[in-house]
């Protein structure tokens, strides 16, 4: 887990501690971006980064020109819409590819 400057935490040392988990969206295909005239190759079995998922912030980071990355952990799903999914985890997200979930 990395436990970043701005990570909140719950608990206690005797019963234990963890960080706070804010419900995230992650918009997947604004932080797997690709590049503008490469060719598409289907893949059946690949990866869906598309759309948004459920995502879980727990902590920020902010980069030497002032952007905020969310340290987010969060699911991928497979483009064959198989049940599993890629779990990932302590992820650098950019806060634009972020919105809190209700």
């Amino acid at each position: 887990m990395i436990n970043s400057p701005y990570t909140r935490w719950e608990g206690d040392d005797l019963h234990g501690r963890h960080p706070v988990l804010t419900p995230v969206w992650v918009r997947l295909d604004w932080i797997y971006v690709r590049v503008r005239g490469a060719p598409v190759h289907t893949i059946a079995h690949g990866l869906d980064m598309t759309g948004e998922v459920h995502g879980f912030l727990y902590g920020w980071w902010p980069t030497v020109k002032g952007n905020w990355l969310g340290v987010v952990n969060f699911a991928i799903p497979y483009a064959d819409g198989r049940r599993d999914k890629l779990e990932v985890h302590d992820q650098l997200v950019p806060d634009y590819a972020l919105r809190k979930r209700e």
